[in-house]
């Protein structure tokens, strides 16, 4: 089994118990949050620092951003061998209208799109929106 500590050296990130603490609120949640439920769960912490991290683990592909929608950006732990990569890496996103909740649905995988020409792809984000499993059952 991975530690938090072999994930973040495995990214040339400097391990510190502040993102230790992140990634192990991430690693834990079955949903996408915010950086405002980041910033609840860690209230004695510095904002700055808080955002730092989110910052530095997305710069690593450690986590991915996802905009589904609400205009509320959410953040979720990529898969261990993820490179965030367009061709390879990226995953279906699912958000209910009930919960308000975002998954991560990495068994879906997006199909590689072929832009025309002169056109460059950086990023790609689906999101199926609806009621999940919890709240249809």
């Amino acid at each position: 089994m991975t530690t938090i500590e072999q994930v973040l050296e495995s990214r040339n990130i400097r391990v510190t118990a502040m993102r230790m603490l992140i990634y192990k609120f991430l690693a834990e949640k079955d949903i996408a949050v915010t950086l405002s439920d980041i910033e609840n769960a860690f209230v004695k912490a510095d904002r700055t620092t808080l955002y730092r991290t989110i910052k530095t683990f997305e710069e690593n592909d450690i986590v991915h951003q996802i905009d589904d929608g609400t205009g509320i950006t959410k953040y979720a732990l990529c898969e261990q061998d993820c490179n965030c990569e367009i061709g390879t890496d990226l995953h279906l996103h699912f958000h209910c209208n009930n919960c308000n909740e975002t998954v991560c649905l990495t068994e879906h995988k997006i199909p590689q799109i072929k832009v025309p020409n002169g056109f460059v792809s950086e990023n790609v984000n689906l999101v199926v929106k609806g009621i999940c499993d919890k709240c249809s059952s």
